[in-house]
């Protein structure tokens, strides 16, 4: 299966680009003595990030600990850094860097390759360092993504297809123009700069009392920076990495005791989508990490939504993984005591993107079911389903008349409690003559079959795939234009959810006898894909 198509998000970087991690060799970053290690203690208290930052509020999120009421009254705190300058932490570690560049890396100027939180915190420091700025993005990032940058005075170059080309072309300006890369993440003083939030948490709230601090994990400089402060200081506070499922390079490579890299990398969480974490970030970070949580994009979609709740601001999914990480935590641990700190890294969320989260976050909340039932088709049975629903609250209803004996049916209700109040329900279909299913977690279900309630069609050997590719201007056209003529297409679902990747449902014929040639085909096509012929789904509903 060819492997997931490149995003234009910054992270993408299973060959990272150059970086000046050489300068740990030559002096230029202060050792702990005794050691070949930074000093990052030393490097966060000296930092000189509050030239240009604010130092955020630490906020409890109370109407969260409300819904939550924790046995022992633990609560969840929030670290604000949605409200620096440029709405992302990124500021930090790109100012602290470039204000120790040397005055002769300061006259040439600098240049970074991100299509995200890192171009704008990398654009603000250069404009209030007086530095010549250029910022390297894929020819198809979004406008609102580069004109922020350009706005903030640095020089944009778009080009490429996707952040491998962007990169590539980054690498020929810095060789060509003796420009200073600036890395989003593996570098010293990036991690110090970004270490600094962990300062002042601990200083903002009673030390003894913080239990836990969760951090979303991408590249690994938050983590690094974080940890290397808070463990020197507070050695009890636990520090807890949060991953996206589909985005999880630091569980792994914990798990390995070395750095992995991933092949297929989720992308809705993308200011946390990486391949593989930094050198320097590994090093630091493994010796730090007390826990790993790994969550799901609808518990993202959840946290989103609480964060909505308590503060009356939307955040980035990233910036919401530390929160999904916190409320799975406390859930599963009902001992636990005192503060847990969650540090919402951004809030550069894309507006398309809003419609997919509402729609999500009911189910991250697991206060809505979602569900496929097969009922008698005949008068009253419609009314004798709902029957067994009530007094929950019907969110959604789709049916349409497909079967003479046979009604297919998806619907969603409101639960306190998912999973005993989902096995209630379809316990009580099933004695009345009713097949139900749990589509609650289907990826199929809830991002395509729910929208295609046209009726079952019957085409003779058809197999169904999910299919994601980069989504920019014409790529739906460019994916259609790639689909060989020779075999029959029988279904189709495309919907933009305002994401860096496009995905689509399609359903072709494929007679046996072909099977092998349409395997080379799928080689050629080189999208990443997923077979849904098996899906429980396709098969009772779309087949």
């Amino acid at each position: 299966m060819p492997s997931e198509p490149r995003a234009i998000v910054e992270t993408d970087t299973h060959q990272p680009a150059p970086h000046l991690k050489s300068n740990i060799q030559n002096g230029h970053v202060p050792y702990t003595e005794g050691s070949n290690e930074p000093d990052y203690l030393r490097m966060i208290l000296t930092s000189r990030v509050y030239d240009i930052v604010q130092e955020t509020p630490l906020q409890e999120t109370v109407n969260l600990n409300g819904k939550i009421n924790h046995e022992n009254d633990a609560k969840i705190y929030i670290k604000r850094e949605d409200l620096q300058p440029v709405f992302s932490f990124k500021i930090r570690g790109a100012y602290n860097k470039m204000a120790h560049l040397t005055p002769q890396e300061k006259a040439a100027g600098v240049i970074a390759c991100s299509a995200g939180n890192h171009a704008q915190g990398v654009a603000m420091a250069a404009q209030k360092l007086g530095i010549k700025a250029k910022i390297v993005m894929p020819a198809a990032c979004p406008a609102i993504k580069w004109r922020n940058v350009k706005r903030l005075g640095a020089e944009v170059v778009l080009i490429g297809n996707d952040f491998d080309e962007a990169k590539r072309e980054c690498v020929r300006l810095i060789e060509e123009e003796g420009l200073t890369n600036i890395p989003p993440y593996d570098d010293p003083y990036v991690i110090a700069g970004q270490g600094t939030i962990g300062m002042e948490v601990l200083r903002q709230h009673d030390v003894n009392d913080i239990s836990a601090i969760f951090i979303a994990v991408g590249g690994g400089g938050l983590i690094a920076g974080v940890g290397s402060y808070v463990k020197r200081i507070a050695p009890h506070i636990k520090i807890i990495a949060v991953e996206a499922n589909d985005a999880d390079a630091m569980t792994q490579s914990l798990a390995s005791k070395k750095r992995v890299e991933l092949k297929e990398v989720g992308l809705f969480a993308d200011g946390a989508a990486v391949r593989i974490v930094g050198e320097e970030n590994f090093r630091v970070a493994s010796q730090l990490i007390d826990e790993v949580i790994n969550v799901s994009n609808d518990e993202i979609c959840a946290a989103i939504k609480d964060l909505f709740e308590d503060t009356r601001s939307i955040c980035e999914p990233t910036g919401a993984l530390s929160l999904a990480g916190a409320k799975k935590y406390l859930a599963s641990h009902p001992n636990a005591k005192g503060a847990h700190v969650a540090i919402i890294s951004g809030a550069n969320v894309n507006f398309d993107r809003l419609r997919f989260i509402s729609e999500r976050a009911e189910l991250g909340e697991q206060t809505e079911a979602f569900c496929n039932v097969i009922i008698p088709e005949r008068k009253g049975s419609f009314m004798s389903m709902i029957e067994q629903v009530l007094p929950r609250a019907v969110t959604e209803f789709s049916y349409r008349y497909s079967d003479p004996e046979k009604a297919h049916i998806y619907i969603s209700f409101k639960v306190q409690n998912l999973a005993t109040e989902v096995a209630d329900v379809l316990e009580k279909w099933r004695t009345r003559g009713m097949e139900g299913w749990d589509v609650s977690h289907n990826e199929l279900a809830k991002t395509h079959a729910r929208y295609m309630m046209g009726g079952r069609g019957r085409p003779e050997h058809e197999r169904v795939f999910r299919f994601v590719f980069p989504e920019r201007p014409g790529a739906l056209m460019r994916f259609l234009e790639g689909l060989d003529s020779t075999w029959n297409v029988s279904l189709f679902n495309y919907r933009n959810h305002g994401d860096d990747m496009g995905k689509v449902l399609v359903g072709i014929q494929v007679p046996p006898e072909d099977n092998d040639a349409f395997a080379s085909f799928l080689e050629k096509l080189n999208y990443y894909y997923v077979e849904e012929t098996d899906n429980v789904v396709y098969k009772t509903f779309l087949q």
